[in-house]
This record gives structure tokens, sequence and C-alpha cells, in this order.
């Protein structure tokens, strides 16, 4: 093809993205070129992880055995949280997000911010359930390349997320006894 034909062709490309995003956001403001990036970049990185696991060698297991996914929900969980919601981890979100008020115990409300670029790393950054997506690859690649080390920090993990539960029932305990 020629340059023209090119030309032509990007812009006719760009049209139909533009109209189909319009069209699908129904006058909503729905960022649909940061999730795409948002979703390329993860089958990029899961494809680097994937040609790690490959080039070890090592054999896939026939099935997750499972108290691995026991596991690894658990880690998923605890590290997800963290990661999005925990005032220890803020300096991590706050390029992409804003400070809006405390939620819970030791955790923040935070918005992303609305920039484009920012408000799709922002709503990545402050949604556990996103977050868990990249987390489970990473612990099951981390499974799959280092499992000592990796069930290891899994373990810790839930321990963290066991000690929060007892933490959390606590209060409550305490709050229905005393009324405080």
């Amino acid at each position: 093809m020629d340059t023209a034909a090119d030309n032509r062709l990007a812009r006719r490309l760009h049209r139909l993205l533009h109209r189909t995003g319009r069209d699908y956001s129904a006058g909503h403001d729905r960022p649909l070129a940061g999730y795409l990036a948002a979703m390329a970049g993860f089958a990029a990185y899961t494809t680097v992880w994937a040609t790690a696991v490959r080039l070890r060698g090592r054999p896939l297991p026939d099935r997750p055995e499972p108290w691995d996914v026991v596991l690894t929900s658990v880690a998923t969980f605890r590290l997800s949280r963290l990661l999005t919601k925990a005032s220890v981890t803020s300096p991590l979100r706050a390029p992409f997000t804003t400070y809006v008020a405390p939620q819970g115990p030791a955790e923040l409300h935070e918005e992303a911010q609305p920039e484009d670029g920012k408000h799709t790393v922002g709503e990545l950054a402050t949604c556990p359930f996103c977050m868990s997506v990249w987390v489970a690859s990473t612990l099951t690649a981390g499974q799959l390349l280092w499992p000592r080390a990796t069930r290891t920090a899994m373990g810790a993990l839930a321990a963290l997320a066991g000690a929060d539960t007892m933490q959390l029932a606590y209060s409550a305990l305490i709050e229905k006894t005393t009324g405080e």
C-alpha cells in the first residue's frame, strides 16, 4: 500500500473506533482506549510470564491442587487489598488517584484522577477486584517458577488475612459486648 492509502485506512479506523466509543458510552465518560491499553499490557505481562515458565522447562501440573487454589485465593485477596486500599501503600497509588476519605480499618477510599492515562491506572490501582487478576496471575506464575518461595510468601499473606479476620471479629465482639 502507498502512504496515502495507509493514511485513509488509519483515518477510517480512527473514525470507527471513535464512533464505537461514543455509541458505547451513551454519554458517559468511559475510557475505552485506556481499558484497551490495560488489556494489551496484561496480555504482554502474561506472555512474558508464560514464556519464562516455558523456558524454565518445568512441566505444568495436570490440574491445580485444591490447597494451592485455596492458598492462592486467600493470598490474592490479601495482596490485592493491600495494594489497592491500604493506607501504607497510598504513595504507590497517589500519582493516579485522589484521596477521598478513610474506608474501614487502615483502608482508604480514593478515586481515579480524571486524566485519560491516569484514569485507567487509577481505576486499576483502587479496585481490588481488578488488581486480583494481576495478582493471581503473578502468584500462579510464581508457583510455577519458584514454588517454595512463592508458597512461603502466600502463606505469609494468608496469615495476614487470618489476622485481619481475627482483628475485625475481636473488634465486633468488643463493640457488641460494651456497646462502644
